[in-house]
């Protein structure tokens, strides 16, 4: 099996990922295609977390970048399998990439258990579903509470969403690369000493 293709493949995905990610996490700063909201500190407090932009954004192209950058070899990976150290270093920018995107869950699931801010029927900026314990994600008839901005629920709920199965989807590429990057190791390491046995014999 060819270890460093399957990693080279996990790299690409992670680049469109990461993309896809700073985008929602911009457009969590303009509910309804508005800047006033940001300037006037009225955006969820996660948005600030910059978990779309840093975790599952920058986070995860260093790892990209490395997995695509493995050099193509032969059945281990690598030619005359000497260069295991390569595959074994990928691990160390999976882990990267597990803090990054692990960051991008967390932060969105926290943002979508405590809802927008936004003015209500009181005429007061409330963060209206913090005590719900998330419960408003399944009563959308609640959600009308919020007056402005308007959809602001429906924004944020959709976006923070789509940062939470992107993320969940960048933990899985990068975990798998883990195992990946080990088994690529470990082949490494059994050629090398299969290639100095059969040199042995020719000698």
């Amino acid at each position: 099996m060819c270890y460093d293709k399957c990693a080279r493949g996990i790299g690409h995905s992670l680049v469109w990922l990461a993309i896809l990610c700073i985008v929602a996490n911009i457009l969590l700063y303009f509910p309804n295609g508005e800047t006033r909201y940001a300037s006037e500190d009225h955006l969820s407090q996660f948005v600030w977390f910059f978990s779309g932009i840093v975790g599952g954004g920058l986070l995860i192209f260093l790892p990209a970048f490395v997995f695509i950058g493995l050099e193509q070899g032969d059945c281990c990976g690598y030619e005359n399998c000497g260069k295991r150290r390569v595959m074994l270093s990928s691990v160390l920018a999976a882990l990267t990439g597990i803090a990054g995107s692990g960051y991008c869950v967390i932060v969105a699931a926290l943002g979508l258990v405590e809802g927008p801010i936004c003015l209500d029927s009181s005429n007061q900026w409330n963060y209206t579903f913090a005590n719900t314990q998330g419960q408003y994600l399944l009563d959308k008839s609640t959600w009308s509470q919020c007056i402005e901005p308007k959809h602001v629920v429906e924004w944020n709920v959709s976006l923070f969403s789509i940062l939470l199965a992107l993320g969940g989807i960048e933990f899985i590429l990068c975990l798998i690369q883990v195992i990946n990057g080990v088994l690529g190791g470990i082949c490494g390491y059994c050629c090398t000493h299969h290639q100095v046995r059969t040199s042995m014999k020719m000698s």
